[in-house]
């Protein structure tokens, strides 16, 4: 499993990477992988605002549909309109290519109360050790 030391974790299983006064957001590989094959990924609108942690899309799979939430708040600024056609990118690369949305952020310090790589692994191992 994949724990990338660059981005920020939720205990809901999104990551999120911070590009500077924007983020993009995703589902972690973790994620992905407790869902199965992905067939279908539900986006927001641009330009709609989100508060932090808002369920903003849902992500179907064949064993079933989870809500995403969103790490912090602020505008939709883009989705990725690649998963309309290829929803499986989700599982192939979900730190790349299945990224879902990138968000125009309006309060950077909640990135503060996220998890880092190291947490986040953690947490992973004593959600599977239950």
């Amino acid at each position: 499993m994949n724990f990338p030391k660059e981005l920020r974790y939720t205990k809901e299983h999104e990551w999120i990477r911070d590009e500077g006064g924007t983020a993009t957001v995703g589902v972690t590989d973790y994620a992905q992988e407790k869902l199965g094959d992905v067939v279908f990924v539900e986006m927001p609108e641009t330009g709609v605002s989100i508060q932090k942690g808002d369920a903003f899309g849902v992500v179907e799979s064949v064993k079933a549909a989870s809500d995403v939430y969103c790490p912090v708040g602020g505008e939709v600024i883009e989705i990725n309109h690649a998963l309309e056609e290829h929803p499986e990118f989700v599982n192939q690369s979900p730190y790349g290519d299945g990224w879902i949305i990138k968000v125009k952020v309006t309060d950077s310090s909640a990135m503060n109360d996220l998890m880092d790589a190291g947490q986040y692994q953690a947490f992973v191992e004593q959600e599977e050790s239950k």
